[in-house]
C-alpha cells in the first residue's frame, strides 16, 4: 500500500480533477467513501453534480475562511493511497476505514477529537482513493503535521500486515524523490520515455563517477548535453548548481531546472564536494594506447584491474563493518562507469543495474575513515579508457568484472539486510539480477571459446584437470550438474595456467578460498574468471594471439620465461656481461 502526500491552495480545482474524467479518461464512478462527519455532500451521487461540488468545496473551506490570514497559504492536504499490484480489491467500507486510520495517524483528524480538520475520501478507481483535507482545525488552529509522510507510511505498513496485503519495504527517508504525477503526464505528452527528473539523475550520477574535481564534474555535465547553471558567490566559489534537459520548458517557455539536491539527497553540491575532496582518485589517467607488453587494450586492462578492487569491496561488505557504506557509493560509481562505456548488447541491462543500485548507496549509516580512492580510481579509469577508445572493450574482461559485481551486490544485500534496510537490500538484489542478465550476454562468446578449448585438450591432460576440479570443489557443486562438459572451460583455464608456470591445484584452491561461492549462480563461471585474473591469463581466449603479436620477437622468449616462473621460482641472477662473447 503506497501513500503519496502533497499540498496545494485550490480546494475546488482538486475536487474538479478528482470528479472529472482524468487526463486519460481513467476516472470512473467517482464518489465519496468517507468524510469528517459521514454526511458530506457527494457530487458523484447527486443529480446536479456542479452545485453539489460547490457545496462540498464551501464545506471543506469553511474554517479556512473563518481563520482568514491565520490559515496557511497551502491549506489543501492531499493524500492518495494505492494498493500494490496483485492486492485484492476493497469495498467502500474498507476504504473508509483505511482513510480514517490515515487521517488519525497523520494528525489531520485524530480519533475522538471534535476539532479535527475537515476531510473527504474520494474513490474513482478500483485500486486507490484520494483523501482531501483543509488544514484548519475547528478551534481555528493549524494541525501538527510533523513527519506526516513517515506516519502515513508506517500506518500503511500496519494495514498491510493486518489485512494480509503485499508488504512493501519500509523506507528510511534516504530515497530519491519520485517524479510527480504532473511530471509523468508531461513526459507521456511530450513523448519522453521517462520524466526529466529521472533522466537528469542518471546523467548527474554518471558525470560524477570517478570525477576528480568540481570543474571536471561540471564539464562532464555539459559534455553530456545538459543545461548547467552554477550559482557563484562573490568570492568566485560555487554555491550550488542546477541542471535541465534541452527542450524541457515550462508554460512560460523557460527551462525546467532541477537542483542537485532535488534529484537525490547525495547529489547536492556540498555532498558532491565532500565526496570529491575526501576520496579524490589518485590513480593516473589511463592511456588510450594498449598497455605496453601485455597486448590488452586500455578498456580491457582497466576492467581487469577493477575486478580485483571489486573483490576487496566484497570482502569488506562480508566483514559487516559500517565503514563499508562508503564502498557502496564506490560500487555505485563503478556500475555507472561500466554502464556508461558498455556496448549496445549489454548497455540496457547495465544501465538498469546502475539505476537500481543507486538506492542501495544511501542509508543513515556513516563511514568515518573509509578510503575509497582505489574504487573511485577504478571507475575513473574505465570511463577514461572507454571514451578514449570509442567505448571499446572485449567481452572477456567485461564478463570477468560483471561476475564479480554480481557477488558484490549480493554482499551488499546481506549488509543492508543485517541493518534492517529493506529497500536498499531489495535494490541490491534487483541489481544482481540485471548484472546476471548482462553477464550472460557478455560471457557467451568467451565462455564458449574456453569450453571448445577444454574439449580440445589431450584426453589424459583433460582427465587430470577434471580430477583436480572434482577434488577441490564441494560435493554439492558437483551434484548440481554431473555433466563432465560442465567444467570444460574451467579445465581449459587450469591447462593455460599450468602452461604459464602455475600449480593448477594450488591456484584453484586459492581461487576457492578467496571467499564463499554459495551465492554464485554458476560456481564454474566464477572460478574461471578468478583463475584467469590470478594467473594473469587473457580474459578472452582470442587475446592470446593479440598478446603474442604485441610482444617483440626478440624479447618474446625471455618475457614468456619470466612470466611463467614468477610464481614458482626465484628470479635468476643476470648473466655477467664479461662472460658474453665479444661483438663482431
Amino acid at each position: 500500500m503506497i501513500p503519496d502526500i502533497g499540498r496545494g491552495s485550490r480546494t475546488h480545482g482538486l475536487l474538479v480533477y478528482l470528479y472529472g474524467p482524468g487526463k486519460r479518461e481513467e476516472h470512473t464512478d467517482a464518489h465519496i467513501v468517507g468524510s469528517w462527519d459521514g454526511f458530506a455532500p457527494d457530487p458523484g451521487r447527486d443529480t446536479d453534480p456542479h452545485v453539489t461540488l460547490a457545496r462540498l468545496t464551501a464545506a471543506l473551506d469553511l474554517r479556512v475562511k473563518q481563520a482568514g490570514d491565520r490559515a496557511p497559504a497551502k491549506h489543501v492536504w492531499h493524500c492518495s493511497v494505492r494498493t500494490a499490484p496483485g492486492d485484492r480489491r476493497f469495498s467502500d467500507e474498507e476504504w473508509n476505514a483505511i482513510a480514517q486510520r490515515i487521517v488519525h495517524a497523520t494528525g489531520i483528524a485524530p480519533d475522538g477529537d471534535p476539532d479535527g480538520c475537515r476531510w473527504v475520501a474520494v474513490r474513482h478507481a478500483e485500486d486507490h482513493i484520494h483523501i482531501v483535507a483543509t488544514l484548519v482545525r475547528g478551534d481555528l488552529r493549524n494541525p501538527r503535521l510533523n513527519y506526516d509522510f513517515n506516519k502515513a507510511q508506517a500506518e500503511c505498513r500496519r494495514i498491510e500486515k493486518e489485512m494480509g496485503l503485499r508488504r512493501l519495504n519500509a523506507g528510511d527517508g534516504t530515497a530519491a524523490k519520485n517524479p510527480t504525477s504532473a511530471e509523468k503526464f508531461k513526459a507521456e505528452r511530450t513523448g519522453r520515455p521517462e520524466a526529466p527528473r529521472e533522466t537528469l539523475r542518471e546523467a548527474v550520477r554518471q558525470a560524477l563517477a570517478g570525477a576528480a574535481t568540481e570543474e571536471e564534474f561540471f564539464t562532464r555535465l555539459r559534455e553530456a548535453g545538459l543545461r548547467v547553471d552554477v550559482r557563484i558567490a562573490p568570492s568566485g566559489d560555487a554555491l550550488g548548481y542546477k541542471v535541465a534537459l534541452p527542450g524541457d520548458r515550462n508554460r512560460n517557455r523557460e527551462p525546467v531546472w532541477f537542483a542537485g539536491s532535488t534529484l537525490a539527497p547525495d547529489l547536492s553540491l556540498p555532498k558532491i564536494r565532500h565526496r570529491l575532496t575526501s576520496t579524490t582518485p589518485d590513480a593516473p589517467t589511463p592511456s588510450a594506447e594498449p598497455a605496453r607488453g601485455t597486448g590488452w587494450s586500455a578498456p580491457a586492462l582497466e576492467r581487469r584491474n577493477a575486478t580485483g578492487i571489486a573483490e576487496r569491496a566484497t570482502i569488506l561488505l562480508d566483514s559487516d563493518d559500517d565503514e563499508a557504506t562508503a564502498h557502496l557509493v564506490g560500487v555505485g560509481e563503478l556500475l555507472d562507469a561500466v554502464a556508461h562505456t558498455s556496448p549496445a548488447a549489454t548497455r540496457a541491462e547495465l544501465a538498469a543495474a546502475a539505476r537500481a543500485f543507486e538506492r542501495a548507496t544511501r542509508s543513515h549509516v556513516r563511514a568515518e575513515r573509509a578510503d575509497t580512492r582505489a574504487i573511485r580510481a577504478a571507475a575513473r579509469g574505465i570511463i577514461q579508457a572507454g571514451s578514449a577508445l570509442g567505448r571499446g572493450e572485449d567481452g572477456g574482461t567485461t564478463a570477468m568484472l560483471l561476475s564479480t559485481l554480481v557477488l558484490v551486490t549480493l554482499a551488499a544485500a546481506r549488509w543492508h539486510s543485517a541493518r534492517g534496510h529493506a529497500q536498499q537490500a531489495h535494490a541490491s538484489r534487483q541489481t544482481a539480477e540485471h548484472l546476471r542478465a548482462a553477464y550472460s550476454q557478455a560471457a557467451t562468446t568467451p565462455m564458449q571459446a574456453l569450453r571448445d578449448q577444454g574439449r580440445a585438450l589431450p584426453e589424459p591432460e583433460r582427465r587430470t584437470h577434471q580430477a583436480t576440479i572434482r577434488a577441490a570443489l564441494p560435493e554439492t557443486a558437483l551434484r548440481a550438474d554431473s555433466s563432465p562438459t560442465k567444467t570444460d572451460a574451467l579445465a581449459a583455464t587450469l591447462a593455460q595456467a599450468e602452461q604459464a608456470g602455475h600449480d593448477p591445484k594450488a591456484l584453484l584452491q586459492q581461487a576457492i578460498d578467496m571467499r564463499e561461492l554459495d551465492t554464485a549462480e554458476d560456481m564454474n563461471h566464477v572460478l574461471v574468471w578468478r583463475l584467469r585474473r590470478l594467473a594473469q591469463l587473457p580474459a578472452h581466449p582470442g587475446e592470446a594471439t593479440r598478446r603474442r603479436q604485441a610482444v617483440p620477437d626478440q624479447t618474446k622468449t625471455s618475457t614468456n620465461h619470466s612470466n611463467s616462473t614468477a610464481t614458482t621460482a626465484p628470479a635468476r641472477p643476470a648473466a655477467d656481461p664479461r662472460s658474453r662473447p665479444p661483438r663482431r
